[in-house]
């Protein structure tokens, strides 16, 4: 949330937040969006019978603001296709591994435990597969000799905070477009790795 807010701010993003939804009540990211003025709503997941109407509910919230872009940070539940299929062209999310490379949870860890030389994070388009949707833009670290999943996690993050909001601007600003499946920036195919972002 903050780095978005630092991107819009230093003119790095050309967007305005119209909204900041989260399903849980104390989360930081909403105190930080009241702080700057920003509205914000709670869909409490806990508050319905099942996934699809917490997916509608939060879908209805989303949709009434008519986003440009609908961005997924730091937001830790599966959608269902009633929700990724409405916004199916503006959905981006981040995931803290070089895709499709261990998508799902534990993702430094398992980089560790394999011997990969390198890690990083990915932005995406989301699909209906988890972490399966078209790779935008990648960012690379080395993990060393004696590297802790946090260790990987504390120096991942910096580059994650540059690479979504700078995906997100490609998007606005039309450069980016999802068609037929496939990510597009400046009309060329990504490759399935996406942009090598170098820093």
């Amino acid at each position: 949330m903050e780095a978005f807010l630092a991107a819009c701010r230093d003119g790095l993003l050309d967007a305005d937040i119209a909204l900041v939804a989260s399903n849980k009540p104390d989360a930081l990211g909403l105190q930080t969006a009241n702080a700057a003025g920003i509205p914000t709503v709670v869909v409490n997941h806990q508050e319905f019978e099942n996934r699809e109407q917490f997916d509608q509910a939060l879908g209805d919230q989303v949709a009434g603001v008519q986003p440009d872009l609908v961005v997924l940070a730091g937001f830790m539940r599966v959608l269902t296709p009633l929700f990724v299929d409405r916004f199916a062209d503006r959905l981006m999310n981040i995931h803290p591994s070089l895709l499709p490379k261990y998508p799902g949870l534990n993702t430094h860890q398992r980089a560790i435990d394999a011997g990969d030389t390198e890690t990083g994070a990915t932005v995406h388009y989301v699909n209906g597969e988890l972490d399966g949707g078209p790779a935008i833009v990648q960012a690379r670290v080395p993990i060393l000799e004696h590297d802790s999943a946090d260790d990987l996690a504390t120096r991942i993050l910096p580059c994650e905070h540059q690479i979504f909001p700078l995906a997100a601007q490609w998007h606005v600003s039309g450069r980016l477009k999802l068609l037929d499946g496939k990510a597009l920036l400046d009309g060329e195919v990504l490759p399935a790795t996406g942009f090598d972002w170098a820093g």
